[in-house]
C-alpha cells in the first residue's frame, strides 16, 4: 500500500472527532484512557486517543505507577513489533514535515555532518519526559516535554481552539510564545531538512529507535548479490546505508531506498533475525572467512 495514502488514512482516524472542530471543544469521553503510538496531542479537538508521553508525564507527576508501567510497556510493545516503521507511516507529525520538505525550496541533506543531533532526543526523553516530572522541580513541574518541547500541542491543539475560540487569544502568556516560535523553528527546518524534529527531538523517535534493531518487522538486504553502487542509500533522505546497516535506529523504514536497487535486493522482512542480515542461513559448523 502506498505509505502516503496509509499516513493520511492515520491522521484522519486518530483525528476524526469533528464535534470537537465544530464546538472548539476536546473530547474527554472513555476512548481517551487509550493511548495512540505516536506524537499526536492529546488536546488537539479531533483527538479520541490520548498521546502516550503526556500520559508517562501525567502518571509520573500523580504517582499512578500502574499506568506507568502500561502505558512503558504498550510502547515497548509496539516498537518491539514495528520498530521505526511507526515513524515512518503512522505519525501524523512526521507525515507534516514531509509535506513541508516537498516545498519547491532549497534542501540541506546533511548526511553525517548532524548525526550528533540525533543524541538530542535521548536526552529529552531521559530528562524531559521522565526525570523533571519525576522530580516536581519548581520551574520544571507538570508535564515538562508538553510545555517546553513540543509544537505538536501548539499546531494540533492550540492554535484550532483559538481560531474556534478567538476569546482564547487574550490568555496566552510565555510559555503559548515560546511554544509558537518553536513551532515555526521546526517548520521552517522542515522545509529545508528532511524531518528535523523526528531526528533530533522526539522521545518516540528515541524509543522506537533503540527497539529497531531488535523489533520483528525489518529491512533485509541480500548482501553477498549486492554491487555496492550506492543507489539505495543516495534514495535515503537520511543518507542510510540500508545493506550494511538495516538496523540504523534512525531508519524510519519508508522504504524509499527500494527505488534506487535495480536488482531488487531490498525487502521488508517479518520476524527477528541478528545483525548483519545477510539473507542465508548458516549450515553445519563451517565459517566464512573474509580475506
Amino acid at each position: 500500500m502506498n505509505r502516503r495514502i496509509v499516513q493520511i488514512i492515520t491522521a484522519v482516524v486518530i483525528n476524526s472527532h469533528l464535534t470537537g472542530f465544530l464546538k472548539g471543544t476536546v473530547y474527554n469521553g472513555s476512548l481517551k484512557r487509550i493511548c495512540v503510538p505516536v506524537l499526536n496531542c492529546t488536546y488537539c479537538p479531533g483527538a479520541w486517543g490520548s498521546c502516550p508521553l503526556g500520559l508517562i508525564q501525567s502518571s509520573l507527576l500523580f504517582g499512578n505507577y500502574q499506568l506507568l508501567v502500561l502505558i512503558t510497556g504498550v510502547i515497548l510493545l509496539l516498537g518491539g513489533l514495528l520498530g521505526r516503521f511507526i515513524c515512518g507511516w503512522l505519525c501524523p507529525f512526521g507525515f507534516v514535515q514531509e509535506l513541508l520538505y516537498k516545498l519547491p525550496l532549497p534542501k540541506y541533506r546533511s548526511g553525517r555532518k548532524l548525526s550528533k543531533l540525533n543524541y538530542l532526543k535521548y536526552a529529552v526523553l531521559v530528562l524531559f519526559v521522565f526525570l523533571f516530572p519525576a522530580l516536581g522541580l519548581r520551574y520544571l513541574s507538570g508535564s515538562t516535554f508538553c510545555k517546553f518541547l513540543c509544537p505538536v500541542e501548539t499546531l494540533e491543539a492550540y492554535l484550532p481552539l483559538m481560531a474556534l475560540q478567538p476569546s482564547l487569544m487574550t490568555t496566552p502568556g510565555f510559555l503559548f510564545r515560546w511554544k509558537l516560535i518553536l513551532l515555526v523553528v521546526f517548520v521552517v527546518l522542515a522545509i529545508i531538512i528532511f524531518r528535523p524534529y523526528c531526528r533530533f527531538i522526539c522521545p518516540l523517535g528515541a524509543v522506537y529507535g533503540l527497539l529497531n534493531r531488535f523489533s520483528l518487522l525489518r529491512l533485509e538486504a541480500d548482501r553477498e548479490n549486492c554491487k555496492k553502487c550506492g543507489a539505495c542509500q543516495e534514495q535515503c533522505e537520511l543518507g542510510i546505508d540500508v545493506v550494511n546497516n538495516p538496523c540504523n535506529p534512525e531508519c524510519i523504514r519508508c522504504t524509499q531506498c527500494f527505488a534506487g536497487c535495480q536488482d531488487q535486493l531490498l525487502k521488508v522482512k517479518a520476524g527477528y533475525k541478528p545483525h548483519p542480515f545477510n539473507g542465508k542461513k548458516k549450515t553445519g559448523g563451517s565459517k566464512n572467512h573474509r580475506l
